[in-house]
């Protein structure tokens, strides 16, 4: 058959498509690390939630959205304003003490144990304690740690961690402060009092000490906020934990060693009362989201939404280390949001769009209880129905090179599926998480987006488990996870970076093109969410 000669407006449509497509910019490290460079930078002073440095934050994001053609996600404008409450306890007016044998005995803030900002009321508790195992409820599993044991009243005090034999994402979700506030309620229980497992230890206890000093937050609007309730929430440092246990029938240590041996729990009242004073002082608080959609091609499934998401906030200026007090939050999530806008920049470059939109979510109060994410998700700026995934970014770690990489709920949804084969395109290898204790399948932003019933991932670099590359990882955590260390100078791998970045604007376009929507497995719990 005879080709027609071409028209001169052929081939230059031709041309401009080839043009186009040439020029269309692969996300590359130096392009994502300049994001981190700005998002990072001690003049924006750690990004707190409502801060003049968030507000540069957020101000920086938008413009980066527009310019690279995408379009306000929030009506006409970019931003979803949220109103706040900050909450910052008044440790000159607030004790804590243990009571055995009318003797009081006082617990230090801050060396011996942190009283909660944001779980607990203003007010007096005198209370006995009860030793609960790990405290949790998981009747998908069998497991009940409240059963049986009078609660009302009393104060129930917990191990941190969970039985092996419940998948990770289950534990994770019964293990969230919501669903434990929930169930001790249910219970009859007035507070609250966490242990520490030295094995799943992130922080040391020095940083989280300091950390206290900071203001938590929660919605201005009551009904959002769902894991108040208890009259008090306190962490206990673990060097100290065996006092609470001071004449009980089982010690601290020995508690640690049949949980770290993963054998049943015992439930017991403890000799002591916990007795505090508790005051708090409030302000209010706005901060917005940052919305951006990059329309879909098809008319049809336009109206269907791939959420990309990170946090831009971090957690501000805090107590000095090492004489700096700016806690830059590079990795923790700078790193995310640069590539959330590489993601945004290349699909938008590319000639051949995604058939579903894309909606771009940088939102703010991560640190402080995921508020920006659970509030978008439970008031989207786009109808519910079209919310179909999201693909979300927290501190995903590029310390290495990226060969393998580690996605929270990828056994509970198609996604799964379809980051294998993306991931296998990219000479990269998909681990399960190697710490599921560590419950990151609700500590970031997807979780509230879970709840609402859409299939999510979270990502991280993976290693191989004892290999060089994984004790890299697990040191961050020790040295820079919520330190000021997390900042400009430390060692990042920007190519691994970019290749993640590739990877995952591949994803969301596979997602985004599918012929079906994401669905929850069958076998998964979080299908009851599914709307």
């Amino acid at each position: 058959m005879r080709r027609s000669p071409r028209t001169p407006l052929l081939a230059a449509l031709a041309l401009i498509a080839s043009a186009a497509q040439a020029e269309a910019p692969a996300p590359t490290g130096a392009s994502w690390w300049k994001h981190v460079e700005f998002l990072a930078s001690d003049s924006l002073e750690g990004r707190d939630t409502g801060s003049e440095g968030y507000r540069k934050a957020a101000a920086y994001v938008t413009e980066q959205l527009s310019a690279a053609g995408v379009k306000p996600g929030a009506g006409e404008s970019y931003l979803q304003e949220v109103a706040l409450v900050s909450r910052r306890l008044v440790e000159e007016r607030s004790r804590l003490s243990l009571v055995r044998g009318g003797k009081e005995t006082r617990l230090t803030l801050g060396k011996e144990a942190i009283i909660s900002s944001r779980t607990g009321e203003a007010g007096s508790v005198d209370a006995p304690l009860v030793f609960v195992g790990y405290g949790l409820t998981i009747p998908e599993a069998g497991h009940e740690d409240l059963a049986g044991v009078d609660l009302q009243g009393k104060i129930a005090v917990v191990l941190q961690g969970g039985p092996e034999k419940v998948s990770g994402a289950l534990r994770a979700h019964h293990g969230s402060t919501s669903e434990r506030v929930k169930a001790l309620k249910q219970a009859g229980a007035v507070g609250i009092v966490m242990l520490q497992n030295p094995k799943l230890v992130e922080v040391p206890w020095e940083r989280a000490a300091g950390a206290r000093k900071q203001p938590a937050m929660m919605f201005a609007d009551p009904a959002l906020n769902d894991d108040q309730g208890l009259k008090l929430s306190v962490v206990v440092n673990m060097a100290h934990a065996q006092k609470l246990f001071a004449g009980a029938p089982h010690t601290y240590d020995a508690l640690v060693a049949l949980a770290n041996a993963d054998k049943p729990l015992p439930k017991f009242e403890l000799p002591s009362r916990l007795k505090a004073e508790v005051a708090f002082e409030t302000s209010p608080v706005q901060a917005a989201n940052v919305v951006g959609i990059l329309p879909g091609s098809d008319p049809k499934l336009a109206s269907e939404y791939v959420v990309i998401s990170a946090h831009l906030d971090h957690v501000g200026i805090g107590e000095p280390v090492r004489g700096d007090r700016i806690y830059n939050g590079a990795m923790d999530n700078a790193s995310g949001v640069a590539a959330v806008l590489e993601v945004a920049r290349a699909l938008q470059a590319s000639p051949e769009k995604p058939k579903r939109s894309v909606l771009f979510a940088l939102v703010m109060g991560e640190e402080k209880g995921l508020l920006g994410a659970k509030y978008f998700a439970a008031r989207p700026t786009v109808p519910a129905a079209g919310l179909l995934a999201d693909l979300n970014m927290d501190m995903f770690l590029p310390l290495v090179p990226f060969t393998h990489v580690v996605a929270y709920g990828q056994e509970e949804s198609t996604l799964g599926a379809s980051l294998e084969q993306v991931a296998a395109a990219h000479g990269v290898t998909v681990l399960p998480d190697p710490q599921p204790n560590r419950m990151g399948f609700v500590r970031s932003d997807q979780y509230a987006f879970i709840r609402e019933g859409v299939p999510a991932l979270a990502f991280k670099f993976g290693a191989v488990p004892g290999s060089p590359e994984e004790k890299t990882l697990r040191g961050w955590y020790s040295e820079r996870y919520h330190a000021p260390s997390d900042d400009l100078a430390q060692p990042v791998d920007k190519e691994g970076a970019a290749k993640f970045v590739r990877l995952l604007a591949g994803l969301a376009r596979t997602v985004a093109n599918a012929p079906e929507r994401p669905h929850w497995n069958d076998t998964s719990f979080f299908r009851r969410f599914a709307k």
